[in-house]
């Protein structure tokens, strides 16, 4: 056997605590074996830059915005349940997945995407923190600074939201019924976030359509047009 496919093989069944530490220069993107805190799980890497910068880039969960699986009020934000670990060795397609990376990986950054049709865009959230579940598990608002064009371009053209609020980050959510995400931004017609309308996000709830609980959520005069998008969500760490 020629020595880079040993090489290959090693790296294949070797254990990383993340997809960060495996070579990008030497492997492809594929299922790899980390030993996430005491268990080992079989999860899909994502290597080289595919829409978020180079490096290896370790799958948290993949949400699907017509299911309730991963709404606002899921459990499974706040535990340290694992959802359908399949899901997590078959890359960026339909099946939903909460990986133990949820609260044993740590990070300096976010690769988000959304996937409307055929096709995914990403934007990257530069925030480090010992674990997503450190981040969002407690309800606490924990604000970012993407902007609101960053948000909408995880949707592309078609994505909608209202002028003002323009609340983002992690357990955001205002005072009433209106739209919530465990991560992403919400927006209002008013010059306040009491009554926002409209959501880009994941984990998402609320007015108007509380079903949607991944995509864009959007009426009350926002700046596209009412939209009602439920797309596949993809959240990764490195």
């Amino acid at each position: 056997m020629r020595k880079a496919n040993v090489l290959q093989l090693n790296m294949v069944h070797f254990r990383f605590l993340a997809c960060l530490f495996i070579d990008e220069r030497r492997t492809k993107s594929q299922v790899y074996t980390l030993m996430l805190g005491s268990r080992n799980i079989s999860v899909y890497c994502f290597m080289g830059d595919f829409g978020c910068g180079s490096g290896g880039w370790t799958l948290v969960m993949k949400t699907d915005g017509t299911k309730n699986t991963f709404r606002y009020s899921s459990s499974f934000w706040s535990d340290k349940e694992v959802y359908n670990l399949a899901g997590g060795k078959t890359g960026f397609d339909k099946q939903e997945t909460k990986l133990p990376s949820y609260w044993e990986t740590h990070f300096s950054k976010i690769c988000l995407g959304m996937r409307d049709g055929s096709t995914t865009k990403f934007v990257v959230i530069r925030q480090s923190a010992n674990s997503l579940y450190a981040l969002i598990a407690d309800g606490t608002y924990r604000n970012v600074s993407l902007g609101r064009d960053k948000w909408k371009s995880l949707i592309g053209p078609q994505a909608s939201l209202q002028t003002n609020c323009n609340k983002e980050g992690f357990n955001v959510v205002g005072p009433s019924s209106g739209s919530k995400a465990r991560i992403g931004i919400i927006t209002n017609n008013e010059n306040d976030c009491l009554t926002c309308d409209s959501r880009i996000g994941y984990g998402t709830g609320g007015f108007l359509d509380a079903s949607n609980t991944c995509g864009n959520e959007a009426t009350h005069s926002p700046d596209n047009g009412n939209k009602h998008i439920k797309a596949m969500g993809y959240i990764l760490v490195q």
